[in-house]
């Protein structure tokens, strides 16, 4: 055989199998979309539902939505879903979870039984059951759950978008500082908090401790910075008038965090804990029931946001101590809102379960108290839209940079197909499992009744 036949032969075959590798490469790189037909919308933001419309789904993102049938792109390959007049709205959003340290009570937590592995375990099962609610995005308030996120936002592991704290950083002797009464402090001849080694919580003390506290759930993947800043109704030893760390330990932390372009928020409920927390710098407020009213008009004043929750009583298991303060909490709840409400102060909403397993599966149900001081569609968009606006505080931090909390083109595809109207029935929220048809997240559909 000749060379230039020989040449020609070898051409011939790299041509083949370099057009065997585009052919490949372009069915990787193919398109493939969801298109859910016949409903009405809930934007997010609007008190009425949209007129019938489409809405097409290409890779995690809302493509288009229209009136009229959206035809999918050349070679795309679709799943159509036909939503038959429901309603289509946001996933929701809760902003105040746990979702490691709400699946054990604090006794099993302290056990030497309750290692990190069986809590991660039981956090994954839990992140999940989230989802399967209708809760596309979580904030994490303090918990050992940045170790789970990168396989659950490559949908390796189903669970909500998780907007994760890392560890809270408290005082010694504050609502963070979760050791026993026998347990001596590791700066006094003790070792190191069970609390700690599993993730949950550091115990730092002065400005150098909370800086390396803070900086350390930075560089473990925060994005955003959980501080306890006062008093706490579900801790045995930190009365709830206590203001916890000086202005210069708030400061530090709000340093480190403003470094990373992103905030810190604070457990507080009283009105001097919240004051200082302010005067440092601080962005969100978790609770606040327990502020005046000049208070809630520094929060306005400000734009200082208010993580508010509609707390549950102790069980009746709980000690009397516990249940005594959260009576005091939930008593103060309705000025509150109603405040909140009457200057403007920028509100979230979330849960807060804490300690109590069997809490989760009210989750969706906990979001019907807020008609106690808002219309269906105030709360929906609390749950949705505003809920939104307080994670993206994370700034270059917030993992999932396009909007959330929407069903508007270029959105993420976070999605619910509800079987009614939640506008004009608010009670099919509190029924996830009957009355969401669909699950969306990420534009993946982790639920679908009507195949």
């Amino acid at each position: 055989m000749s060379n230039r036949s020989q040449c020609f032969r070898l051409a011939s075959a790299a041509a083949v199998m370099l057009g065997v590798a585009f052919s490949a490469a372009a069915t990787e790189a193919q398109e493939t979309g969801v298109s859910i037909e016949n409903v009405r919308i809930f934007d997010g933001t609007s008190a009425s539902l949209s007129a019938p419309s489409n809405v097409l789904v290409v890779g995690n993102l809302i493509r288009s939505i229209s009136a009229r049938p959206i035809a999918a792109p050349p070679g795309m390959t679709v799943t159509r879903i036909q939503g038959g007049g429901r309603t289509l709205m946001p996933g929701l959003i809760d902003n105040h979870v746990h979702i490691a340290l709400s699946t054990t009570g604090q006794i099993d937590l302290l056990s030497d039984a309750t290692t990190a592995d069986v809590l991660q375990a039981r956090a994954t099962a839990e992140a999940r059951d989230m989802l399967m609610r209708g809760f596309t995005a979580v904030r994490d308030m303090g918990g050992p759950m940045l170790t789970a996120l990168p396989k659950m936002d490559k949908g390796e592991l189903p669970g909500p978008r998780i907007y994760a704290s890392g560890a809270m950083i408290s005082q010694t002797s504050g609502h963070g500082d979760s050791r026993l009464p026998r347990e001596r402090s590791r700066r006094f001849f003790g070792d190191i908090s069970k609390g700690e080694l599993l993730g949950a919580n550091f115990i730092a003390d002065g400005r150098d401790e909370v800086l390396t506290a803070t900086r350390e759930n930075l560089r473990a993947g925060a994005s955003q910075i959980k501080v306890m800043a006062g008093g706490g109704a579900a801790s045995a030893y930190d009365p709830l008038d206590v203001t916890q760390y000086t202005l210069d330990e708030m400061k530090a932390a709000v340093e480190a965090a403003d470094d990373w372009n992103t905030y810190v928020t604070v457990h507080a409920y009283t009105a001097k804990a919240v004051r200082r927390a302010v005067d440092a710098g601080v962005k969100c407020i978790e609770h606040g029931q327990l502020l005046d009213e000049e208070t809630m008009k520094l929060l306005a004043e400000n734009g200082t946001w208010l993580s508010l929750q509609a707390l549950d009583p102790a069980p009746p298991t709980a000690p009397e101590s516990t249940r005594r303060k959260k009576a005091q909490v939930i008593d103060g709840t309705d000025s509150a809102f109603k405040w909140a409400q009457k200057y403007g102060v920028k509100l979230a909403w979330g849960t807060d379960f804490l300690f109590d397993p069997r809490q989760n599966a009210k989750q969706t149900a906990d979001i019907l108290k807020l008609r106690q001081w808002m219309t269906p569609a105030e709360v929906l968009k609390l749950v949705t839209h505003d809920n939104a606006q307080l994670l993206a505080l994370s700034g270059p931090r917030n993992p999932y940079p396009e909007k959330l909390g929407v069903v508007e083109e270029g959105a993420y595809a976070d999605l619910l197909l509800v079987d009614g109207d939640p506008l004009a029935n608010l009670d099919l929220i509190g029924d996830p499992a009957k009355n969401f048809s669909v699950i969306m997240k990420d534009g993946k559909v982790y639920k679908n009744t009507l195949r």
